[in-house]
Parts: C-alpha cells; sequence; structure tokens
C-alpha cells in the first residue's frame, strides 16, 4: 500500500471545551487556536456558532486571524444553525460548515421524534442550503455506530449527491471496537456508489476507552479525517488524543502506511497550553505527553537506554518536543540569550510581551538557582493568557504551626482600592482562601484544588490549580510561584477572576 496523506481534524475548541471546567474565554480560545496552526492541524472545529453570542464571537475572531489552516463551525440540520455558521467562518482563508443530525434508531425515534426518511431528506436539503454559502460542507451522522448499516450508506449517497465534500462517521457515545469500526467504513467505501467523491472522516468517543483504537482502525480501513482533541479532552470520557494518534501513525508507519502535516514537536507545549488554560491536568502516565512517558526508573531499563535509547524508547521526547531538564539560564543571563532562548523554544512574542517575561524571569532568577524551561513555559502562560483582573492579590500574611490555628492577613486590589481582610482556618491554604472569600463577597465554593512542582529541585516553582463551582458553573485558575502558598492564592483569585468575567458577558 502506498503512503496516503490523513488530515487531522482538531475539535478541542469545540468538542473538547464541552468537558465540563474546560470552557475557554475569547483571549484563551484564540492563543490555544494560533498554537493549533503552528501545530500543523489541517482543519480547526473552532465552536457551535449559534450556540451563545460568545461561541459566535470566537469562531469569528479565529476565522478571521489563522491563515494556515481551514476553519469550520459546527451546526445542526437547521437553515438558522448553518446561517449562523457561514456568518461565524466566512472570513477564513478556507472555511467549512459541518452539519449533524442523529442517525440510529434510538436517536431518531426518542431525540428527534422522526421517521427515518424524514430524517434522510432533511439531511439533503440541509447539505444543499450549506451549499449556497461554501462549497466545502462536512455532514455528521449522529450516533453512526449504533445506525443500521444500510440506512447510513443511503444517507449518505444521498448527502454527497447533495454536495457534501466530508462525510463523518462519529461513534458519539463510545460503543464501537476497533473490528466492529472496520468492518463499518469497508462497508461504506462498497455500498456507498459515490464515495469516492467525498472524505470518510471519523469521529470517536472515550467512554470503552477505545476511542485512539477505533480511530486508528478506521484509518487503517480507509478513513482520511481523523477527527481528535489535546490531551483526549471532551464530553464524559473525552475525545480520541489527536497526540496518541499522530504519533502511533508516524512511529508505526510500517503498519498503518498512512502520514499526517502535524509537526509533532509542537505536541508536549500544545498539551502543557491547553493544561494550562483549561488547568485540567494529564495523567503522569499518559502516552506521549504524561510526565512519565519517557521516566526509566527500572535498573535495567535504565541500563537498556543508557546503552541504546531504542532499547526502550519507540519514540524519543525530542520528536514530541520535551526538552527534559534542559538548564537554560540563570540569573546572570542578558537579554540577547533570553530572546535566543525564547525562539528556540518556538515563541514569536512581541516586544511588550517580551518585557514583562523578561522582568519575570529576572526575578524568578534571583529566587531560583536555575531557571529551566518548564520555568519559562510557565511564565510565558502566566503572562500572555492574562485576562481581566478584577482583583489583584498585593499582600499577605500567614501565621501558622502545628500547635496553633492559622491565620491569614490578604490584601487585594480591586479597581484601584485597596482591600485587607483577616481569616483563620485548620491550615495555612484554607484561612488565606477564607480572607479572600470575605473581600470578593460572592457565593462559590471551592470545588477541587492540586499543586504541582514544575519542576525538581527544593527551589522548584509550585504551580497550583483551583476550580470552584457558583450556579452549577464551574470555573478553574492557575498560578505559579516558589512560594507554594501564593501560587494558590493566585490561582483561587485567577478562578474568581474567570468567575466575574464570565458573569460580566452575560450581563452585556
Amino acid at each position: 500500500m502506498n503512503e496516503s496523506n490523513i488530515s487531522i481534524f482538531d475539535t478541542t475548541l469545540r468538542d473538547g471545551e464541552q468537558s465540563p471546567g474546560c470552557s475557554m474565554n475569547l483571549k484563551e480560545k484564540l492563543e490555544m487556536a494560533k498554537q493549533l496552526e503552528k501545530l500543523k492541524v489541517d482543519v480547526i472545529e473552532a465552536g457551535f456558532a449559534i450556540a451563545s453570542p460568545g461561541d459566535f464571537e470566537a469562531v469569528k475572531t479565529i476565522a478571521d486571524t489563522v491563515k494556515e489552516v481551514k476553519v469550520a463551525s459546527l451546526s445542526r440540520a437547521l437553515p438558522q444553525d448553518i446561517d449562523k455558521a457561514y456568518e461565524a467562518v466566512k472570513g477564513a482563508e478556507a472555511p467549512r460548515i459541518h452539519t449533524f443530525i442523529a442517525t440510529s434508531d434510538i436517536h431518531m425515534k426518542y431525540k428527534l421524534k422522526a421517521e427515518p426518511e424524514d430524517v434522510l431528506n432533511r439531511a439533503v436539503e440541509m447539505v444543499k442550503y450549506a451549499k449556497k454559502y461554501l462549497n466545502d460542507v462536512q455532514f455528521s451522522a449522529e450516533d453512526a455506530t449504533r445506525s443500521q448499516p444500510e440506512f447510513l450508506y443511503r444517507v449518505f449517497e444521498a448527502v454527497i449527491k447533495a454536495g457534501a465534500t466530508v462525510i463523518n462517521v462519529p461513534d458519539t457515545v463510545g460503543y464501537t471496537t476497533p473490528e466492529e469500526f472496520t468492518a463499518l467504513i469497508k462497508g461504506i467505501k462498497e455500498n456507498v456508489p459515490n464515495i469516492d467523491k467525498a472524505t470518510i472522516a471519523v469521529h470517536c468517543h472515550n467512554d470503552l476507552g477505545m476511542a485512539v483504537a477505533n480511530t486508528l482502525a478506521a484509518a487503517k480501513a480507509g478513513a482520511r479525517q481523523l477527527e481528535c482533541t489535546i490531551n483526549g479532552i471532551g464530553e464524559r470520557a473525552g475525545n480520541a488524543a489527536m497526540e496518541e494518534i499522530v504519533m502511533a501513525l508516524q512511529t508505526r508507519n510500517d503498519f498503518y502506511q498512512n502520514k499526517t502535516n502535524i509537526e509533532t514537536q509542537q505536541l508536549y507545549p500544545t498539551s502543557r497550553l491547553l493544561t494550562q488554560i483549561t488547568g485540567m491536568k494529564v495523567q503522569r502516565n499518559k502516552a506521549i505527553v504524561g510526565e512519565n512517558a519517557f521516566a526509566h526508573e527500572s535498573g535495567i531499563h535504565q541500563h537498556g537506554v543508557l546503552a541504546n535509547k531504542s532499547t526502550y524508547e519507540i519514540m524519543t521526547p525530542e520528536s514530541v518536543g520535551l526538552h527534559q531538564h534542559q538548564l537554560v539560564l540563570g540569573k546572570h543571563s542578558g537579554r540577547h540569550a533570553f530572546e535566543d532562548r525564547m525562539k528556540s523554544m518556538g515563541y514569536d512574542l512581541d516586544k511588550k510581551t517580551l518585557d514583562n517575561i523578561f522582568q519575570s524571569f529576572k526575578e524568578l532568577a534571583d529566587k531560583k538557582k536555575v531557571v529551566y524551561n518548564k520555568d519559562l513555559e510557565a511564565l510565558i502562560k502566566d503572562k500572555t493568557l492574562k485576562m481581566e483582573e478584577f482583583f489583584q492579590l498585593q499582600q499577605f500574611v500567614i501565621n501558622c504551626g502545628n500547635f496553633m490555628t492559622a491565620t491569614a492577613t490578604v490584601k487585594l486590589k480591586n479597581n484601584e482600592k485597596e482591600l485587607e481582610a483577616v481569616s483563620t482556618g485548620s491550615g495555612p491554604i484554607y484561612a488565606a482562601f477564607g480572607a479572600i472569600d470575605q473581600l470578593v463577597g460572592k457565593e462559590y465554593k471551592l470545588d477541587d484544588y492540586s499543586l504541582q512542582a514544575i519542576t525538581e529541585g527544593e527551589d522548584a516553582q509550585g504551580e497550583a490549580f483551583v476550580q470552584i463551582k457558583r450556579h452549577d458553573e464551574l470555573y478553574h485558575g492557575s498560578g505559579i510561584s516558589t512560594d507554594v502558598i501564593e501560587a494558590s492564592m493566585k490561582a483561587y483569585i485567577n478562578a474568581i477572576n474567570r468567575m466575574l468575567s464570565n458573569e460580566q458577558e452575560i450581563d452585556t
């Protein structure tokens, strides 16, 4: 079999963002889209334009900004959805409308309350409707893997005849298996007469832990567009993880004989950016981008790796953009060395941002003996992803010990006003958060909190992640500092600022 190109369709900003607690603001979505462009994905599904004014604005801004990638908006098979999708993506260099309707018996009966023939007719009508706007129209048969194959063949044949350029076969609830999915893709190729006029796409969910396996099986069977998300984020158990799909295709090219356009050295930086934006960390032993993915503790493994890396490493850390333990800069490093390091790490920053990060670097270098790439990454994300700050941390004093009640005195800045509060608690973090709660004066509760070191060593920066809940909405925040209490307070305030920013958008 000859090598053939696989198109990577990234839906991190649409399906991925639907994961609880993973919502992003406009600035964060745009930053993520730019990184996906640098990663060289083929299509960015930027959102669901009709879902909200914020979604529409995000899709439109991304479509107007990125130039080297196709931009799609999801839409139901409804005229108003398709109108909105077109308005959002029309400014893109390569716009796409992605429309869908369910085709499984259970969805048609209980969700759509429609007969199969009505669903088929509606699918055809809406593809034709979208085709009035754009040539590039994708059609998805929601819950395809639980649909009757013969009906699915009829729908796909009809929508391709109506002008669909991509037909998508979603495993919407993560139900299928690799063997079944292989048979379904082959069945579509053999039973849809005009299938040569459209690209077969697949979209797999991970409810049974088989999203990547199913996606790869479909690629082997002839699917040429693979839909996925960074870190596998998404609804319920998530989507197929892009980094795993891409590296499987590359590492086992002898078997799959397919290739992608992905710049694999950008996989790890993209994963880190998404973690920083959403606060959703990847498990340490996750394939490709987990902290342990290239760690070797067993003595036998270590000996083998030292003798020849290929004994236990089927790919290199560098191939996915992970430059482990790379010593970069210290407090005596100058501006020129700093700028060179930024460029070598793949960051193209404007002068103002570079000035801010350099100043933060100098402050950090006074506290740490050495500054690693991961430290610099954290500083960059902290500066470039900053949102409107309703509250800023000014000062704090913590008194605590194992035989005394912790007391926190916290001073925040709010609209040029300085506010101060004192609180006690069972520990320093508890007390500090209590003082912040007093100053903010809103009802919310702490939903999740975690802390980890960015690098090794006693002087390592701590990175805190916080999630708060208000009116059933989740808001995340992150903060970094060599002081773990300060990092925790920054993360808590960051989550509160997100909450206030979101409520301000709703009010306006």
